[in-house]
C-alpha cells in the first residue's frame, strides 16, 4: 500500500518517492495544499474502488496514518 500511495503522492507534489516515509506529514513535509489533498483522495477512491469518509480523512496527517486507514477500507471491501 505504501508504494502505491507514494506513486499517487508524487502526482500532486514535488517529492521523490524515496524521500516519502510513513512519518512524512502531508502538509508540513510534502507541501500539500488542502485542494491537493482532496484531489489525491479522489484519485485514491478511484484507484482502490473505495469510499473515503471526509471527516475521517480530515484527521489524517501522515503517510503512515493514510496507509493504515486505506488498509482498513480495502480489507472491509474484500
Amino acid at each position: 500500500m505504501l508504494e502505491k500511495l507514494k506513486e499517487i503522492i508524487v502526482n500532486y507534489v514535488e517529492a521523490e518517492p524515496e524521500n516519502i516515509t510513513l512519518q512524512s506529514r502531508f502538509m508540513e513535509d510534502l507541501g500539500f495544499t488542502s485542494f491537493d489533498f482532496m484531489s489525491m483522495l479522489g484519485e485514491i477512491e478511484e484507484e482502490f474502488d473505495i469510499e473515503i469518509d471526509q471527516k475521517e480523512a480530515a484527521g489524517i496527517f501522515t503517510v503512515g496514518e493514510a496507509v493504515d486507514y486505506l488498509d482498513t477500507l480495502v480489507c472491509k471491501k474484500s
